[in-house]
């Protein structure tokens, strides 16, 4: 993925860490997951 630009982000181990990049959200492990779930829908809104 580097290789073809990606730039990965990481957060502290057992954080919660969302990164938004256009239509993508993802989150960095399952303590991410109420953040991912509230950014996805603000971005559906």
């Amino acid at each position: 993925m580097r290789e073809l630009g990606a730039v990965p982000q990481t957060g502290p181990a057992w954080s919660s860490t969302v990164v938004v990049d256009g239509n993508l959200v993802t989150g960095q492990n399952p303590q991410s997951s109420v953040d991912t779930a509230r950014l996805v829908l603000e971005a559906l809104s």
